[in-house]
């Protein structure tokens, strides 16, 4: 057999560019639940709208950036300013005396990640030969679930060595993100791609490019996405469990551990193996994950649930994305991942407000099953495309 391809270096660049940006964004984000909920004195609710609000943000703005991208013909001018962006409002976060605030640094981050997310995605597919797709998006995946990994690790530290001051940890997260950006400038090569004609975003004729195949798996993504509401639920339940205030970043350091280990592997399956098989297991080990959050008790619970959680990312996060850009166009990739973001981040918004009006009115063994209903809900439509 012919060996494969190599990844090709400007696919290893975006991974360590994740990986820097990740290691910021959550060793912020893994206290972040808490600050609001301990420090500001918000509710489950108003943590759960937060999130939705920033994710749906970075959606939109990904319909932009994807659709720019492809008609400036380069990707890196908008990576850059995504990553720019986000790294400006790290210093948003120590400073913020009310919710307000919070929501302007998570809205300000999440449009740096908006900018960045779809044209770095088409920049990935841009690079990378068709037979080795899969495994260049898992590596990139990898690298950028290590940083997620190892930002709860150094939020640890730095809350020991800090006496659980949230905000100078906060501070300390600045420093990831900067370098971050140093390496999008020295190490990301654009590939030219596009028109280079200035249009309006998104136009009809583009969508009826967009065939049959891309719309199933964007609707597939929507009812996948309600499932799957924000990570701040099971750092909550950790806490409402027992863990230490210094401990709840563990949940999410156990959860990134399953999805590094899994992300590269799962990448190299989906370049042999149907996509179905893979996000029929995902979905089994989402279902699982909310069984054991909702009802096994105890700090032993969470942690099982974690990593299930944790490993229906690794199998079906890369394979998602791998299935927009085998079933877009070219020319019209970036717009393709917009779109598809755009749909599945609505779809965030609204599972997230979901999920904290159940939790404070019908507690947190309530939002992990209506997760768990969406799951099964999402297993039969991959079950219904099967048999038809």
């Amino acid at each position: 057999m012919a060996a494969r391809p190599a990844i090709p270096r400007t696919v290893w660049a975006l991974g360590l560019v994740s990986l820097f940006m990740d290691l910021s964004s959550e060793t912020i984000h893994a206290l972040l639940p808490l600050f609001l909920t301990t420090t500001l004195g918000v509710s489950v609710a108003v943590v759960g709208l937060i999130d939705g609000v920033a994710e749906s943000t970075a959606s939109i703005a990904k319909v932009f950036s994807g659709y720019i991208s492809d008609h400036i013909g380069r990707r890196k001018p908008l990576i850059l300013l995504g990553y720019g962006l986000g790294a400006l409002s790290k210093p948003l976060f120590p400073l913020a005396g009310t919710a307000a605030v919070v929501l302007g640094a998570r809205f300000a981050d999440r449009i740096g990640k908006g900018l960045r997310g779809a044209p770095r995605d088409a920049l990935v597919a841009d690079a990378t030969p068709p037979e080795i797709r899969g495994r260049a998006f898992g590596l990139r995946q990898a690298m950028d679930t290590i940083g997620a990994f190892a930002g709860p690790l150094l939020a640890i530290g730095l809350m020991v060595l800090f006496a659980n001051d949230m905000r100078a940890v906060f501070w300390a997260a600045l420093i990831p993100a900067v370098l971050a950006v140093l390496c999008v400038v020295v190490g990301v090569e654009d590939i030219p791609q596009g028109t280079g004609e200035a249009r309006v975003p998104v136009r009809f004729a583009d969508l009826k490019r967009l065939g049959r195949a891309f719309w199933s798996v964007v609707a597939f993504g929507v009812v996948f996405t309600l499932a799957r509401f924000s990570e701040a639920f099971l750092i909550l339940k950790a806490s409402r469990e027992g863990l230490p205030l210094a401990l709840t970043p563990l949940v999410l350091v156990v959860m990134n551990l399953v999805y590094a280990l899994g992300a590269y592997p799962a990448g190299a399956l989906a370049d042999t193996r149907p996509p179905r098989d893979l996000l029929l297991a995902g979905l089994v080990c989402l279902i699982l994950a909310d069984v054991a959050l909702a009802f096994a008790p105890g700090a032993v619970g969470v942690f099982v649930g974690v990593a299930l959680w944790g490993g229906h990312m690794a199998l079906t996060q890369g394979l998602m994305t791998k299935l927009v850009a085998d079933t877009a166009p070219a020319d019209v990739r970036g717009s393709a991942f917009g779109l598809f973001s755009l749909a599945t981040g609505i779809a965030m918004l609204a599972s997230s407000v979901v999920a904290g009006l159940l939790w404070d009115r019908l507690g947190p063994a309530a939002t992990f099953l209506a997760g768990g209903g969406f799951a099964v809900l999402a297993m039969r439509m991959l079950l219904v495309r099967r048999r038809s």
